[in-house]
């Protein structure tokens, strides 16, 4: 293997993180999952899907058949002993999402399961090790399944008043435990208890606690439960105690502001539970949610408010010690009331939570890295902190450890060093009644006119109206206190702490909470600024990846934006397990589409939700219901997400159709190419997003059984085209021109200058034009490509030549694009023979690109390329985060172009998949290492230039039921070789030809280290 020191980071670089494994993991089949999970927990699926992988030393080992059994226990997963279902030996390579077919599944049950298979000469390899999965209550209704239970809220308590809900109720167990499960959901979010301990869920080999479950929906289309394995708290005394506290989450926030359930007047906070138990004698037992007396609830405990963007406050002096144990008295607790929700809803389904939950990852805790003490300002204007050095700490080693003493009017400002999302963990000493206040920002101030405060002070002015404060009050305990908020999350790097009595802080820790549990992929390479920016784009995926695809996570906003969503989609799946994640938001944009687009046809903006879901022009956004099913399909493999979302896509594209008829116009975008430094047509790019989604409609429906729908999208792309050309490209004078500035671009982008008007010949339209083969000739094709160059390279001719082009103020070999056009820059670009500038592009750190960022100090993804700048400060206040991950959508071509791991689309999934690693023309990258846990196994790759640049050394595996074509620069096709061998003569390789510097051949199954000359 090539040495792994030759690759250079600017800090510890995330590595891929395994997921569970069972035992018998390092077998020849291994990676057994189901709905795409390994182990699962409340399934609700009454077909669920399969999938496995495996390994084989040798080269070309395929799948030829396989055969699944599943039985009721472990022991009868043999021979004829699967007594729920054996599928046969199936002569097939399938090894992802295949069917269930056996007889119906029970209801709270768990089956065990495992598969054989056989190779493609019939020779056996290997049985995977025993997996399971469990169902949950298998219904949809609320009702069946769940006993009676119902939802239930604090008697007498209105909405918004003071105080979270507390609920519990206690009941004595009737023999010896077997096991015990929790199923659970609430309006609002909760926090559950069962005899004295918060519930907690697996993960890396431990437990962790969950954040605002049960998560984020369209509450009057779905709501979400889920499924807890609480045998281990259950079985440890007489008696069972289960007990919530309710939060306000999204369903009673002014973040559903607009939304159809959304109520000025607040929304009654409600808990709908039901535990199972099963005794070793064989009955059971539920305890159920019903307003009968036998639950109690107060809200004059510790949790006093919650809010998802004003942050939460909790008064310690109110604690009630022992409230969610066997044996508390709550005889003066109020009784129970029954919510009417199915009264208003009738229509709303409960179902079992399908993905990743959001959780706390202590593999990425945060801890100070500084901490400064300041005791007020000084200087003219906002001036500047004065600083205490003797309460400073500087040394990243011992800020974790140092306590810090404040009192009123000092503030303590910590640094944890990384942007992140999450909760704060903090311990604390003081007087009872002491008040101490966190308040969280992304960036401290400087001294320019954008600031809002002292310099050195934290920067909040971009949260808006959000107050993000968690505010405690101490108890007093001499031992000391210890706090995470738990209802409410964050947007943070720093945390700045003021205290109104004197106390100390002895500890703080940045909680870093995600559903982006499982990392799959990774790059790294030998340049440190490329390094950073791809940690900032992980980062950005962590904080943003949490129960819904977020914009941003710290502002009054944090919605689930659908067109940012399908920017980074490949990218996001590239880098995380996030396929059920993605699939469970496009049910909710299914849901979004009936409940707010025009004419229940429409996609919408933001899902779920109703907050800025503004009608009208929609495309690029609206579209992600058409592209992310078709992203999640390339890259997992399963028809299964496009075959769900048919009917709610092809509405949607009939309903384009209506609106616009034989014009073949796109439905407008009132967001156009968002933020792009130069201004484009917004119609013409809901033009080409139009064509686009029509062509993935031709080929999904082809892929699905559905041969008249795809000739009937194929024509609508050609007539698309057609009309697009006719429109937009102009050879008039022999000159070919895009008409890019046909129409005005986003009316609604905050901070936009309202006199700079749209250009001909904009990045973002040429890409398209080029990607779409919106062109008539080879000719014309070239010439676009030569605009997009010239436009790039902005020289000093270039702004002579366009001396009103918004381009003249920004330097040679920079982008500007914008939300749609940053996608598809390097791949398009590399596509048509410009990887050169691909580079240029992702090495220039001035304005606009990638890497400014990271000069000035990003360790996330910035909305804007110009959000902060250590010359000219903060970017527009009206919309400017620190962490955004769309422009993160550059990871898509580092992977499958950079270190070469491409999907097929012949063979989704990496069935088939292309390793076509491409070389660095600046020079400035030497050394990539790729790698990406496909649902067939890991595909590594990685490259390193040797002997001067001469010669590329090249190792990659291909895993075992998959192949790859292989596409390698090279002087001549002989040049490849493995050892001495030219790979051509390597058995099972085929040479596929030679052109382009570029040799390509057809590579089975297996472990290649391979040498080219380059040159």
């Amino acid at each position: 293997m090539l040495a792994a020191t030759a690759v250079a980071t600017t800090q510890a670089v995330p590595t891929t993180q395994a997921g569970p494994k069972h035992p018998g993991e390092d077998g020849a089949v291994y990676g057994l999952t189901v709905e795409h999970r390994t182990d699962p927990l409340g399934v609700d699926a009454a077909q669920p899907r399969f999938g496995w992988r495996m390994r084989s030393a040798g080269r070309g080992r395929a799948q030829g058949a396989y055969e699944i059994h599943v039985a009721g226990s472990p022991g009868k997963l043999t021979g004829d002993r699967a007594n729920v279902w054996s599928s046969g030996r199936v002569r097939s390579s399938e090894s992802v999402a295949v069917r269930y077919g056996g007889k119906p599944l029970k209801a709270s049950t768990r089956y065990y399961w495992t598969v054989t298979v056989w190779d493609t000469a019939g020779r056996w390899i290997g049985s995977g090790p025993v997996a399971w999965f469990e169902t949950g209550l298998m219904s949809t209704d609320g009702v069946t399944g769940w006993d009676d239970a119902q939802w239930i809220g604090m008697r007498g308590k209105g909405p918004n008043s003071p105080g979270a809900p507390m609920l519990r109720t206690q009941v004595p167990l009737k023999g010896r435990v077997r096991e015990a499960r929790l199923y659970i959901s609430a309006l609002g979010v909760y926090d559950a208890f069962v005899s004295g301990h918060r519930v907690t869920v697996p993960q890396d080999g431990e437990t962790t606690l969950e954040l605002l479950p049960p998560g984020w929906t369209n509450y009057d289309a779905r709501v979400n439960y889920l499924t807890y394995d609480v045998t281990h708290l259950v079985a440890r005394e007489p008696a069972v105690t289960l007990a919530a506290v309710l939060g306000n989450g999204w369903y009673n926030g002014r973040v559903s502001d607009g939304s159809t359930y959304y109520s000025e007047n607040g929304n009654a906070l409600a808990l709908k539970a039901k535990l199972l138990i099963r005794y070793t004698d064989g009955t059971t037992q539920s305890v159920v949610t019903r307003p009968d007396g036998s639950w109690k609830a107060t809200d004059t405990g510790p949790y006093r408010a919650d809010d998802i963007y004003d942050g939460q406050t909790y008064d310690a002096r109110r604690e009630l010690p022992g409230w969610t144990s066997v044996g508390f008295d709550d005889t003066g607790w109020s009784d129970t009331t029954r919510v009417p929700f199915e009264t208003k809803y009738p229509d709303a389904q409960l179902l079992a939570y399908p993905a990743e939950t959001a959780r706390l990852m202590s593999r990425w805790d945060r801890r100070p890295q500084s901490i400064t003490v300041f005791t007020g300002a000084t200087g003219e204007g906002k001036g500047r902190i004065v600083v205490d050095p003797d309460r400073t700490v500087t040394d990243p080693h011992k800020a974790p450890s140092t306590p810090v003493t404040i009192g009123a009017g000092d503030t303590a400002l910590f640094d944890l060093g990384q942007n992140m999302v999450g909760i704060p963990r903090y311990s604390l000493r003081g007087p009872a009644g002491a008040q101490v206040v966190f308040r969280f920002g992304e960036m401290l101030n400087d001294s320019s006119a954008g600031a809002d405060g002292p310099e050195g002070s934290l920067y909040r002015a971009n949260l808006r109206s959000a107050k993000a404060t968690s505010t405690y009050i101490l108890k007093g305990d001499r031992r000391g206190e210890t706090h995470q908020d738990s209802l409410t999350f964050y947007g943070f790097r720093y945390v700045s702490v003021t205290a109104d009595e004197t106390v100390t802080v002895t500890g703080l820790t940045g909680k870093v909470a995600t559903s982006a549990t499982e990392e799959i992929g990774t790059v790294t390479t030998n340049d440190p600024d490329t390094n950073q920016l791809i940690s900032n784009i992980r980062w950005g995926q962590r904080g943003n990846y949490l129960w819904v695809p977020t914009d941003c996570p710290q502002r009054d906003e944090r919605l689930g934006w659908t067109g940012d969503t399908q920017i980074f989609a490949a990218t996001g799946l590239y880098n995380a397990s996030a396929g059920p994640f993605l699939s469970h938001f496009q049910d909710t944009t299914v849901d979004s589409q009936t409940i707010y687009g025009m004419d229940k046809a429409q996609f919408t903006g933001v899902a779920p939700g109703g907050r800025y879901n503004f009608p009208g022009g929609g495309s690029g956004w609206a579209d992600s219901g058409v592209i992310l099913p078709w992203t999640l399909w390339q890259m997992t493999g399963d028809p299964a997400f496009v075959e769900h979302s048919w009917p709610a896509m092809t509405r949607y594209l009939d309903w384009i159709r209506q609106q616009t008829g034989d014009t073949y116009a796109g439905q407008g975008s009132l967001t156009g190419d968002w933020l792009a430094p130069q201004k484009t047509s917004a119609q013409l790019m809901s033009d080409v997003c139009y064509g686009y989604v029509a062509h993935l409609m031709a080929k999904m429906a082809r892929a699905i059984g559905r041969p008249t729908e795809a000739v009937t999208y194929g024509q609508l792309f050609a007539d698309i085209k057609k009309a697009f050309v006719k429109k937009y490209l102009s050879t008039e004078g022999g000159t070919v021109t895009v008409k890019s500035s046909l129409g005005e671009a986003s009316p609604i982008e905050p901070g936009a200058d309202p006199d700079e008007k749209t250009e001909d010949n904009t990045q973002s339209a040429l890409l398209w034009v080029l990607k779409l083969g919106f062109y008539d000739t080879e000719a014309q094709r070239g010439t676009l490509v030569g605009l997009l160059a010239d436009n790039i390279g902005n020289d000093a001719a270039y702004k002579a030549a366009h001396p009103k082009s918004s381009r003249v103020r920004y330097a040679e070999n920079t982008l500007s694009v914008g939300f749609l056009g940053v996608n598809v820059l390097a791949p398009v670009l590399t596509d048509e023979g410009r990887a050169d500038l691909a580079y240029e592009l992702l090495h220039q750190d001035a304005m606009p690109s990638w890497l400014f960022s990271v000069k000035n100090g990003a360790t996330t993804v910035w909305e804007r390329w110009n959000s902060y700048s250590e010359t000219d400060g903060f970017g527009p206040v009206s919309m400017n985060s620190f962490n955004h991950y769309a422009y993160g959508a550059i990871m898509e071509w580092m992977y499958a172009y950079m270190a070469g791991i491409a999907p097929d689309p012949a063979g989704p999934g990496f069935k088939d998949f292309v390793l076509q690693p491409h070389l660095d023309p600046t020079g400035r990258i030497t050394h990539v290492r790729g790698s990406h846990e496909s649902p067939y196994g890991e595909i590594r790759s990685e490259w390193r230039l040797e002997d001067g640049g001469k010669t590329l050394a090249y190792e990659v595996t291909v895993p075992a039921n998959s192949r790859a074509t292989l596409r390698v620069p090279a002087l001549s096709a002989d040049s490849v070789r493995e050892g001495r061998t030219p790979l051509a003569r390597v058995d099972g390789v085929r040479l596929l030809g030679h052109a382009d510097s570029t040799a390509s051949f057809q590579l089975p199954s297996g472990h290649y280290s391979l040498t080219s000359t380059v040159r």
